[in-house]
């Protein structure tokens, strides 16, 4: 059965001018844009405080995902899926993906590249306000309001995500390894209607990489001061453990390789 989410915090503004088509259905508020006959979606993520980084009894987790609490005071617009190559290509005019099919997330694609998009869409459209996801509000809606592994409980399979099913989580049990991406609504939507959290593409957040604070933090934006950008929620490559909620990796702005692609936020 489906979670009915109850919204208490509304947008200052809905639906905004930008917006093609809006509503509300069982997983909240949405708007969307539409260029050149390419849609994409945002949902609306109201303020909240949950628990960023993992609980030292996790299975597979790593010494860089010390758990504390995070307060986001302000809701925020995130992309249901990564970008597609569909949408790549009608405002970029290429494709540099591997794998090719107008649904399947655009890969091979660095920091630096998500950004010369962002800036390109911004420019179209400025009230966009186009921007990549902070670390904490890509964790905060990828957990959905669960505290688990994985936004679907404790363990995953290749029915829910898009990963290296020969290599399972936790002792799991095998199941199927694709070798590529698909497309971005072929595997289910977590209880916030965000898909593919987990796997098909490694996503870019805003933030430097670094340690987390030893205590409690509010609207955090990373604290690293190395020019290494952070990546989440693991990929059509990755062993299951790199698909957990509080999984983080790491990489130069400028590399990129048929594993990375993006998801889209908007900013204040």
């Amino acid at each position: 059965m489906l979670k009915i989410r109850k919204h208490t915090v509304f947008p200052e503004e809905f639906p905004e001018a930008w917006a093609s088509d809006w509503g509300e259905d069982e997983f909240g508020l949405w708007m969307a844009f539409t260029y050149k006959g390419v849609r994409q979606a945002f949902r609306w993520c109201e303020p909240g405080t949950f628990l960023m980084g993992s609980p030292e009894d996790e299975p597979e987790r790593y010494g860089d995902e010390l758990q504390h609490e995070v307060t986001l005071t302000r809701g925020f617009w995130i992309a249901d899926t990564p970008v597609t190559q569909a949408l790549w290509q009608v405002v970029m005019g290429d494709n540099p993906s591997n794998f090719k099919g107008d649904e399947r997330p655009v890969e091979t694609i660095s920091w630096d590249d998500a950004h010369a998009f962002i800036d390109k869409m911004n420019g179209l459209k400025a009230e966009l306000k186009l921007c990549l996801p902070t670390e904490a509000q890509w964790e905060y809606a990828c957990r959905a309001g669960t505290t688990t592994p994985f936004s679907w409980g404790d363990q995953i399979d290749s029915t829910l995500v898009n990963f290296d099913g020969d290599n399972p989580y936790n002792n799991g049990r095998k199941s199927e390894y694709r070798g590529q991406t698909v497309d971005v609504k072929a595997l289910p939507c977590n209880d916030w209607g965000l898909y593919q959290m987990h796997g098909n593409v490694w996503e870019w957040c805003q933030d430097r990489y670094g340690d987390y604070p030893s205590g409690s933090g509010t609207d955090p934006r990373g604290s690293g001061t190395a020019g290494r950008r952070v990546l989440r929620g693991g990929s059509w490559v990755s062993l299951g453990g790199f698909c957990r909620s509080a999984d983080r990796v790491h990489d130069d702005p400028s590399d990129r390789n048929n594993s990375t692609g993006f998801r889209l936020a908007r900013g204040h």
